[in-house]
């Protein structure tokens, strides 16, 4: 089923071309573009019933959604609709850059929309249901290893999170010519962060760091990494994003989808390993610099195995429904 669904040929025709373009060109979406731009509806939904923020936080907000919506939507028509010719390296570049461009952009925009959706936080009642059902909470228990070697040892990891996604990502973006491994990767990468930008709204927070700052003696400092964090966290990160935790649930996917492929994608023989060490490191560093929710450490895996089955699954269930038809997840690159 996923090979047929990678082979069969398109009928789109370019934009105007023929006058049953828009229904032809709404067969030609696969699983993901329909799951990436109902994404994006229910972001635009959020924010404009959103009851926090100000009256220019909601402006922005709304601008940063439709200016996403509309890059994806002229992306797919560019590629899905056959305006550019398919098959070609920049019909596929282009593709892949709309739909993982906007996913991503997506996260650093959330620093401006999560405060417009609400101005509610749940960090005590996360505390209480930790101490309630764990009787502990890991910041805090783990405050006493708090030093500059600790925290330095801890944000080094913290901040190769990017690098980490990168090595990742771009592979996959460019070179990789297995599309079925391609089309497993891409839906889980979609069904992680979407899922994970949307919970932040309905779980948003602080993070202990802030909600439990009088109960920690000891304070974070460390050299270059912790100060890499911090400039990084300060200045890009989404600042409400406590529940789930991408950066333990991107780096878990990640290290499962290396080793269920190790025998598929040959570098992966090597590289899950390494990969699964730090997670491991990620996991920990989240509760030792306070930054993150109480449930940092164990949040995002629920997402990881559902986004790693649907990933598994959809490529070539996604082919079958006559309805929606897709020629393909993803076409192989052709540079």
């Amino acid at each position: 089923m996923t090979q047929h669904l990678l082979e069969r040929e398109t009928t789109a025709r370019p934009l105007g071309g023929n006058p049953t373009w828009v229904r032809t060109f709404a067969r030609e979406l696969a699983f993901q573009d329909w799951f990436i731009a109902t994404y994006f509806v229910i972001v635009l939904a959020a924010v404009m019933a959103g009851t926090g923020g100000t009256a220019a936080g909601h402006t922005e907000s709304v601008k940063l959604v439709a200016s996403d919506m509309v890059i994806l939507a002229v992306g797919l028509a560019l590629t899905r609709g056959g305006i550019l010719t398919r098959g070609t390296a920049l019909s596929q570049l282009v593709y892949r850059l709309t739909l993982l461009g906007t996913v991503f952009a997506s996260y650093f925009q959330l620093r401006v929309i999560l405060p417009a959706v609400s101005s509610r936080t749940v960090d005590a009642q996360i505390f209480a249901f930790d101490m309630r059902v764990f009787h502990f909470e890991p910041s805090v228990a783990w405050d006493r290893f708090v030093n500059p070697q600790t925290t330095e040892w801890f944000a080094f990891f913290y901040f190769g999170y990017f690098f980490v996604l990168a090595a990742h990502v771009l592979p996959f973006l460019l070179v990789v010519k297995r599309m079925d491994a391609l089309a497993r990767f891409s839906l889980g990468i979609f069904l992680v962060f979407c899922t994970g930008h949307l919970l932040y709204m309905v779980v948003p927070g602080y993070g202990p760091y802030r909600a439990l700052a009088d109960q920690f003696d000891h304070q974070l400092s460390g050299a270059m990494f912790w100060d890499l964090v911090k400039e990084t966290v300060a200045g890009a990160g989404a600042q409400k994003d406590i529940f789930p935790s991408l950066h333990t649930a991107v780096p878990t996917f990640f290290a499962i989808f290396s080793f269920r492929n190790r025998k598929v994608i040959p570098a992966f023989r090597y590289t899950w390993p390494v990969m699964a060490f730090v997670t491991t490191q990620i996991i920990v560093a989240l509760p030792h610099r306070h930054l993150r929710g109480p449930d940092a450490g164990h949040d995002g895996r629920p997402r990881v195995r559902a986004g790693g089955r649907l990933g598994d699954a959809l490529p070539g269930a996604c082919g079958a429904p006559p309805h929606l038809g897709p020629a393909h997840v993803f076409e192989q690159m052709r540079l």
